[in-house]
């Protein structure tokens, strides 16, 4: 796999994709945060809390693809700075049950530069330990970032 290259302005568009995160309505039912630090790569930090879990007390497999999910299309969409990526299909492995406490979603784009994009993501506990992982195929839409609440390259 060929390393993507940095671009000018990448920032920009990574601090845009970070208010995008944001300001995403889904977003404000979680304790969250996305950061982007360089290009093919994102990292969410979250709180498993009580109100994810199913009835077994650990958190539901939903909790599991928002942040593997979130966390592959951000990587890939570092990749694109004039539309939205569509998850086209995801396949998950769950590895560990996960309670209270931080988990980290690691994101990083594996292949593609112009339709279709493939990002693959893990999940790690507050121990350190892999919960989970996922792969993702992200579709170029034909919707512009720009036209979204929340993203703004300028800040």
């Amino acid at each position: 796999m060929t390393q993507p290259e940095q671009t000018p302005g990448a920032d920009l568009h990574y601090r845009a994709l970070e208010r995008l995160y944001t300001a995403a309505p889904v977003n404000h039912l979680f304790e969250s945060a996305l950061a982007i630090e360089e290009r093919g790569r994102s990292r969410i930090t979250f709180q498993v809390t009580e109100q994810t879990y199913h009835a077994a007390g650990a958190a539901h497999g939903t909790i599991y693809f928002k942040m593997l999910d979130d966390a592959a299309f951000y990587a890939a969409n570092t990749l694109v700075t004039d539309r939205f990526l569509l998850t086209t299909s995801f396949n998950l492995h769950f590895t560990k049950p996960v309670r209270m406490g931080e988990v980290v979603a690691e994101g990083r784009w594996v292949s593609g530069k112009r339709r279709v994009f493939v990002a693959e993501a893990r999940l790690v506990d507050a121990e350190g330990e892999e919960i989970g992982r996922g792969t993702g195929t992200f579709m170029r839409s034909h919707i512009p970032l720009a036209g979204l609440p929340g993203y703004s390259p300028e800040g």
